[in-house]
């Protein structure tokens, strides 16, 4: 349970501000001191009373409130917290925020903070993909906000794209992991590859691994909470890219080896946690092939050993791997460890 820890939550108008309420909600409950700021424009969708009960603290909602205990209060947020995070963050507030301005608590509050403050940007897809929003967004990352990129899906226009507000999940996990989590990684270069290899026998059929990708990408979350600069190189998976890292998509064994090696110089570790399918078919059919009734059989060729040749060619980085086994786990790994390190 955190200890002392308080969040400011600026709370902006645009129709995700409702789901703003979850992460006041879940945040309480685990034990941090959550202070809310309401624009104008977000007591319209939603009211400062929800916020106020799931925080149990008193919402601000007014620069020249008269009630002096109040202003104590509301004055000393910029000051007292351990981080600042905008849910939903409007163009409008990533504007004032990246030009200075202060014409409201909310921007007057992120101009006196000292603390990272996170912005999770929701908006028209046509508004995310202007280029001043585009120059507003650069211009903060580069002075060190902190941002969770928005998702693609149905907006609330009715149009399809870019510009979401991220899953509440995420929003979360980049806050608590900016609040926790140890950043003993920092400086340090990170390369994880996770998921499945398909090897195509056909435009329709292929060979592939039992993968769902989940360990190698929670592997690169970690490493990314703790510090380091991380790059995924994932093979086919419906997973949505952790944030922060650099993710890179391959489809077969020997495009994931050849985006390894293009990375293998500049990073310090190496997590090979991706099911790599060790054989490919020797040719690969350019049209549908036809089901008979007598046996189709296929000639296979094996595909590059990603984990030997990073042996050999290793100067100072650090070599993980994984052995999926049926049995004798403990002595082939082993070897496996030997042979490839």
């Amino acid at each position: 349970m955190p200890r002392g820890k308080v969040i400011t939550m600026g709370i902006t108008g645009g129709i995700a501000a409702y789901k703003a309420a979850d992460l006041v909600s879940r945040l309480t409950k685990k034990g941090y001191e959550v202070h809310v700021i309401m624009t104008a424009s977000a007591q319209e969708f939603i009211t400062p009373l929800t916020f106020r009960t799931l925080s149990a603290n008193p919402v601000v909602t007014d620069m020249f409130d008269p009630s002096p205990v109040w202003n104590v209060q509301h004055v000393s947020l910029a000051e007292k917290s351990d981080a600042m995070i905008i849910v939903p963050a409007t163009a409008n507030i990533i504007g004032k925020i990246a030009n200075g301005l202060a014409d409201d608590m909310l921007s007057t509050t992120v101009m006196a903070a000292r603390c990272p403050v996170i912005l999770a940007p929701a908006m028209n897809v046509n508004m995310w993909e202007n280029p001043v929003v585009q120059s507003n967004i650069k211009k903060l990352e580069d002075l060190g906000y902190l941002l969770v990129d928005p998702g693609v899906g149905r907006l609330a226009c009715g149009t399809e794209g870019k510009g979401r507000l991220a899953d509440i999940d995420c929003i979360e996990q980049a806050l608590i992991s900016l609040l926790e989590k140890p950043k003993d990684f920092l400086g340090k270069k990170v390369l994880v590859t996770a998921g499945p290899t398909r090897e195509a026998i056909d435009p329709v059929r292929f060979l592939t691994n039992h993968s769902t990708g989940k360990m190698g990408y929670e592997i690169a979350r970690a490493a990314k909470e703790r510090g380091a600069e991380v790059f995924l190189v994932s093979g086919p998976t419906d997973l949505a890219d952790p944030q922060g890292v650099i993710v890179e998509r391959v489809v077969s064994a020997r495009e994931m080896f050849r985006t390894v090696l293009d990375k293998y110089e500049q990073v310090d570790i190496v997590i090979k946690a991706a099911a790599v399918a060790d054989y490919r078919p020797k040719q690969t059919a350019a049209e549908k092939i036809k089901k008979t009734d007598g046996q189709m059989k296929l000639t296979l060729e094996r595909n590059p050993d990603i984990l030997w040749e990073l042996g050999q060619k290793k100067d100072h980085q650090l070599l993980v791997g994984f052995a999926a086994e049926t049995g004798n786990l403990i002595e082939f790994a082993r070897e496996k460890m030997e042979r490839k390190n």
